[in-house]
């Protein structure tokens, strides 16, 4: 289940995101004592204050890479009795020794490294591996700008979706940050990261130095499930609401799609359209909030993270694959794709098809 990760700077803060449910406090910044002893700065009556009831996480994100103030601060952190440390680790000649630096403290801690987008294609291939075997926890992808640079200006859903992925194919948790707003939520949440953090997201006016705000603080934490997600509604469920359904749909999406049997279809894109219309659970009278709606990026996310994989034969193959990662939101009960090729002739030539959750045969999205 994925957890919320609240990122805070003083005690107040860290009272009012307990209050609105955040799973792990994260402190970062001079709260933690980056320019100073941790000592002097308010961790200390954070960690009192939380009590043991939820994690409390040092966030050492942005600290220089410096192996000797790496061991120096993350000790200190240790000390003051965190659950999770976030390290930063660059792109850069200290990487390995950082690492080789903080392992000492993996039996003491739960380290999770934060990679950053703006540099991704600059980590070295045995990065992942070398976490493994160092004894890190988890890896969070996250922007190195503090001053609200988005993670999604860096990375698609899908991009995002594949590192979840392989990050947790090494058998470590993972999450992301970077700026991530409500809206966001439900697109990532389809991936199953561990973990989401937010900064601004919490704060007045989404700004990253406002102080936290206890709505916006509700707003996330409403957006993002607690325990374990029960299945879709079933039709008895579903009738004693007494609310019904609701459609959201995408019509005429037009992708360059890499699709067909024929060899002199391989290597190759051609224009496909795509109706999608999905029947979702409706859970309140009055939709006011992003919590009482499926987002139709659900069905856009889903289009687009399936054709980025690659050639695919039939567009049969192409429609139940759409239809099978919208039928992973547990609020869809049905949904009709209509997948089109539109270079074959003067109209469109595909296939529509319906499915439904629970129907024999459907096996979800893989």
């Amino acid at each position: 289940m994925t957890k919320l990760l609240a990122s805070v700077q003083n005690l107040h803060e860290a009272e009012t995101v307990f209050d609105n449910g955040a799973d792990i406090i994260d402190v970062g910044g001079e709260a933690i004592g980056m320019a100073g002893s941790v000592e002097s700065g308010p961790l200390p009556e954070i960690i009192n204050f939380v009590a043991g009831r939820r994690p409390v996480c040092a966030d050492a994100s942005h600290l220089p890479m410096q192996p000797e103030l790496a061991q120096r601060k993350v000790g200190e952190f240790v000390a003051a009795g965190v659950e999770y440390i976030r390290i930063g680790l660059r792109p850069s000649a200290e990487l390995q020794a950082v690492i080789e630096i903080t392992r000492t403290f993996a039996s003491k801690v739960k380290l999770l490294a934060v990679m950053f987008a703006e540099e991704q294609s600059q980590y070295p291939q045995s990065f992942l591996d070398d976490l493994v075997e160092a004894g890190f926890h988890g890896v969070m992808i996250d922007t190195e700008s503090t001053l609200g640079e988005r993670l999604l200006n860096h990375m698609t859903p899908d991009q995002i979706g594949q590192f979840f992925k392989l990050v947790q194919s090494k058998g470590l948790l993972t999450g992301a940050a970077g700026s991530l707003e409500a809206p966001d939520i439900p697109r990532l949440l389809s991936y199953k990261p561990d973990f989401l953090g937010f900064c601004a997201a919490l704060r007045t006016d989404l700004y990253w130095a406002a102080p936290i705000d206890a709505p916006a603080a509700a707003k996330i934490r409403g957006l993002i499930p607690r325990g374990v997600i029960r299945a879709a509604p079933t039709p008895t469920e579903h009738q004693e609401t007494g609310l019904g359904t609701d459609k959201i749909f995408v019509r005429d999406f037009v992708l360059p799609v890499q699709i067909g049997a024929y060899s002199f279809e391989h290597g190759k894109t051609q224009k496909m359209r795509f109706d999608v219309t999905a029947d979702v659970v409706r859970v309140a009278r009055n939709a006011e909030q992003l919590r009482h709606v499926v987002s139709y990026d659900l069905i856009m996310d889903g289009i687009r993270a399936i054709i980025a994989r690659g050639h695919v034969e039939l567009s049969e193959t192409l429609a139940e694959q759409i239809a099978a990662f919208i039928l992973e939101n547990p609020r869809v009960l049905r949904v009709v794709v209509r997948a089109e090729k539109l270079e074959l002739g003067p109209g469109g030539v595909g296939v529509e098809i319906e499915r439904r959750r629970g129907e024999t045969g459907w096996g979800g999205f893989h």
